[in-house]
This record gives C-alpha cells, sequence and structure tokens, in this order.
C-alpha cells in the first residue's frame, strides 16, 4: 500500500537513492528539484512522497504553469517512480492526488512530458496531446470546455 506524503521544507529520507536511480536512467528531473528545493527557485503548490513499506517509492509536485497561458493553470512536474514500484499504481496515484487539488483552483493543468513513454502515461491519465505550447499535453476539468 502506497502513503502519499505531503513535504514542505525538504526533501524525504531517500531522496538520494532515488535520485541516483533516476539520474541513471538519464532522468535529470530529481536533480533539478533537489536544486529547487535547496535554492527555493521554484514554488510548488504541492509535493507528494510515495512512501511504501517506509520507503521512498516516488514524488511529484505541481506549481503555478510559468509559462504565459491564456487562463490560469497548473503544471505537473517532478513526477518519478523508481523502477521496482513502476505498473503498481505509484505515479496513478500521486496524479489524482494532485489532480483534485489542482481542480480546486484552476480548470487547465498542464505537463510537459519528456518522452515518449511519459507521453503515453499522461494520455492514460486523460491528458491531451498539444501542439505550439510550452507544454506537451493538458487536462481540463471535468465538465469545462
Amino acid at each position: 500500500m502506497v502513503q502519499l506524503v505531503r513535504l514542505t521544507d525538504s526533501l524525504p529520507e531517500g531522496f538520494d537513492a532515488l535520485m541516483a536511480l533516476a539520474s541513471e536512467e538519464g532522468h535529470w528531473n530529481m536533480a533539478r528539484l533537489a536544486d529547487e528545493v535547496a535554492t527555493g527557485a521554484t514554488t510548488f503548490i504541492a509535493l507528494l512522497a510515495a512512501m511504501s513499506a517506509g520507503d521512498l517509492v516516488g514524488i511529484g509536485g505541481m506549481t503555478f504553469e510559468p509559462e504565459p497561458a491564456l487562463e490560469p493553470a497548473i503544471r505537473m512536474r517532478r513526477l518519478y517512480v523508481v523502477p521496482s514500484a513502476r505498473r503498481e499504481g505509484v505515479a496513478r496515484t500521486i496524479v489524482s492526488a494532485l489532480l483534485q487539488e489542482a481542480w480546486d483552483q484552476v480548470d487547465l493543468v498542464t505537463v510537459r512530458a519528456g518522452s515518449k513513454d511519459a507521453g503515453r502515461f499522461w494520455a492514460t491519465q486523460g491528458f491531451s496531446v498539444v501542439e505550439g505550447l510550452p507544454w506537451s499535453h493538458q487536462a481540463r476539468r471535468s465538465g469545462q470546455a
């Protein structure tokens, strides 16, 4: 069972190992997250850690959309799940929790998928591919045009 923990001022125990796994796979978003938290360069609306049996198995957050948009929007960012916990619903759990919070604030949520696999994941979460925008996928709150 996965438990989500809201992070506020620091990254959780086990983050360095998670960041090392991400880097080994060629994903630099965890190194960016470490820098953002250390410097305060990014203000997260929410940053969630997924814990399983006391171990950090995933992380994800959201910020206000940093690029110009025609309406208020929130960007999903810094999502990563350790390889041993993939296909167990960890990423879906993180995204679902973040979306619930986002829909209380905006009608548009964006993401910049870093790969084809990531793009497929976001599509399964209800995000549509977009072109000509600073993000690759977006989702609208149900009932919104």
